[in-house]
């Protein structure tokens, strides 16, 4: 970009100041990333808006450790100021000292050189990826800022053998051996402490809500499950205060999680978003920008994804093929507008010519059920 230009985002965007990393440390914010080198001291120019900023350290042998990151919405002229803590090799909060924070303001130019530019060339790939991600969802995900691992974390709790075995050493009584006294697996297992998964590691995705009503009938069972539109409205209702648009922010954050910061999580929050959307025929005739919004939501994500990832390694069934088979079936309905069939028609054929997906041919499990029986 021109210098005019360079000077303007400088001055604009937001600056993430990042001290005392290691050399060789993995870094990287959207989609972009590098391993530090020794004059690296954070990222500039970040335009405003929700970003997603990870890291990932680095032993002498060249072993990556795994990806934690987190998400944070950068407001103009912004600065962020973090350090590196070699004990946990981690990125650790730094108290927001009015002094120290106007002197990296006043200091601007000369940081300069020690901070990265944000690559504006993977920008709009960025913001197609993320449009529909908020502020407020992120919180009500308990995902601002939060702290998220691509391993689990697992918190234990003191179960009753050890502190039994703390009261005995108190009063001097000897310690039992626990594993010679245990007749089997499971009664060695209750002497262990009980771990948990750390709630404060991981996005709290909106759990999806069952397919029928309370008290529905066995006939009222078969049709909800069915169609999983009453499942998706409770959801807008309930989740989003009927703001459907979310649902869709929802949907990137999971897959920015999943893509990006290599949660696993994240990929089956994905799956049953877009499996609630695709199985809801109803809904499709209710909420026709939800799904108008959604097919380009999707479009970006596959984009993103290697052709043959879907594929269940045991069964070789493509589950996105399966899905999609319903939401294609769904959208073309004479209920829904011109414009919502001829978007969804070109999705369509957009996928079977990039990923030779075959949407004609109806799926193993809705075809009809031969039973032999023998003739007596």
């Amino acid at each position: 970009m021109d210098q005019e230009t360079a000077q303007l985002l400088f001055k604009e965007g937001a600056i993430f100041i990042l001290l005392d990393v290691p050399l060789g440390t993995e870094f990287g914010i959207d989609y972009n990333c590098w391993d530090v080198g020794p004059k690296f001291k954070g990222v500039k120019m970040i335009p405003p808006g929700v970003h997603f900023i990870y890291y990932s350290a680095k032993n002498k042998e060249g072993q990556v450790a795994p990806r934690t990151g987190f998400f944070h919405e950068f407001k103009q002229r912004e600065i962020i100021l973090r350090k590196w803590d070699p004990l946990n090799e981690d990125i650790k909060a730094e108290e927001a000292n009015p002094d120290v924070m106007e002197s990296y303001e006043i200091n601007k130019q000369e940081l300069d050189q020690y901070l990265a530019p944000y690559p504006y060339d993977n920008y709009k790939k960025w913001v197609s990826l993320t449009n529909h991600i908020t502020s407020d969802l992120l919180t009500s995900l308990h995902a601002e800022g939060m702290k998220i691992s691509s391993v689990t974390a697992l918190k234990s709790e003191k179960s009753d053998s050890l502190s039994r075995a703390a009261d005995r050493l108190k009063s001097s009584e000897p310690v039992r051996d626990v594993s010679q006294e245990c007749q089997s697996i499971k009664e060695a297992e209750s002497h262990l402490s009980k771990l948990q998964f750390a709630p404060d590691s991981s996005v709290q995705y909106h759990a999806i809500p069952r397919k029928y009503p309370a008290g529905a009938s066995p006939a009222d069972v078969t049709k909800y499950s069915l169609d999983s539109s009453y499942a998706l409205s409770t959801m807008i209702e309930s989740c989003y205060n009927n703001k459907e648009l979310l649902l869709l922010g929802e949907l990137q954050i999971s897959f920015v999680c999943f893509i990006i910061g290599q949660v696993y999580d994240g990929f089956e929050q994905w799956k049953k978003l877009v499996s609630v959307l695709s199985t809801a025929q109803r809904a499709v005739v209710t909420y026709q920008n939800l799904y108008m919004q959604c097919i380009k939501v999707l479009y970006f994500q596959l984009k993103e994804i290697p052709e043959d990832f879907f594929v269940d390694i045991l069964s070789q069934q493509n589950f996105l093929t399966d899905t999609l088979y319903e939401f294609f079936l769904n959208i073309n309905n004479e209920e829904v507008s011109d414009e919502l069939r001829k978007r969804g028609a070109k999705f369509k054929a957009n996928l079977t010519e990039t990923f030779k997906w075959d949407f004609s041919r109806e799926p193993d499990e809705y075809a009809p059920v031969v039973v032999e029986t023998e003739i007596t």
